[in-house]
């Protein structure tokens, strides 16, 4: 059964901008992991899949996936965010920041009665970080690609192929920018967390070791985020003014039949 029949067969009313399922990772330090045997690994996800079954419902998990073969085992589990009431809401399962870290606070006093030598990570109401969805990040990806794509066709334009070559070109931005800004809102929600990370990436980088090599991994991909951010809003800032203003026109045009439609 996949989401939308969980959904349907729960009886759930849904929106447009409604959260569907939650898409979750469990893990620990590398250090924590080291010396256990894959049976004791798999026992420690297994405790773990008690207490998230115990708080969301065993019936709205629909995937829990335990991966050995990475440098850090983690359990990769997604459900859908249905109450026992039957209404989909992920803001009554999950809470707000400060319910949700107390939810955290609550797994950890789970977990640390069969693991006393597991520690609980900084909570985000002392740090200030938000969680940074692992949307953004593929986000990135994907619009680094594209974009990557676009600028090969703008460098093709010459004056024999310029009419043709620059509708394209036009055509494949139109695709593409709605997805940058959309992408560009959200970098601006999470930015103090990706400085305070990119920040704290600098000085971890001078002092990496075995213990602390799956914060190392995670500070990283921060890293990464940020200069992928980056190097698209300098592509943003280098399309021909010609062509940026013909796509904000063709925007606004687009936006004004909308409304005339609702």
């Amino acid at each position: 059964m996949d989401v939308n029949d969980r959904i349907e067969s729960a009886g759930c009313r849904t929106r447009k901008d409604s959260t569907r399922f939650v898409d979750t990772l469990i893990t620990a330090s590398p250090g924590f992991f080291k010396g256990k045997k894959r049976a004791d690994i798999k026992e420690f996800f297994q405790t773990a899949l008690e207490f998230i079954s115990q708080k969301i419902g065993t019936e709205n998990i629909f995937t829990a996936v335990v991966h050995m073969d990475e440098k850090t085992p983690h359990l990769h589990l997604c459900f859908t965010p249905i109450t026992p009431d039957k209404r989909l809401s992920a803001k009554d399962i999950l809470g707000n920041r400060a319910q949700l870290s107390k939810w955290q606070d609550d797994f950890h006093s789970h977990m640390v009665k069969k693991y006393p030598d597991l520690e609980r990570g900084e909570s985000s109401r002392i740090t200030g970080r938000r969680h940074i969805p692992m949307r953004i990040f593929k986000q990135a990806v994907t619009l680094s690609k594209q974009a990557a794509r676009i600028k090969a066709e703008l460098d093709g334009i010459n004056p024999l192929n310029a009419g043709k070559k620059r509708d394209e070109v036009l055509a494949m931005l139109q695709k593409w920018f709605p997805k940058m800004e959309n992408f560009t809102g959200e970098i601006k929600k999470y930015q103090k967390t990706i400085n305070q990370l990119a920040t704290e990436n600098a000085e971890l980088s001078e002092k990496v070791d075995e213990a602390n090599s799956g914060k190392m991994a995670r500070m990283l991909e921060i890293g990464t985020l940020k200069s992928q951010a980056n190097e698209l809003q300098r592509f943003v800032d280098s399309i021909p003014p010609d062509l940026y203003n013909q796509l904000k026109s063709n925007q606004r045009q687009q936006n004004k039949i909308k409304e005339w439609q609702r």
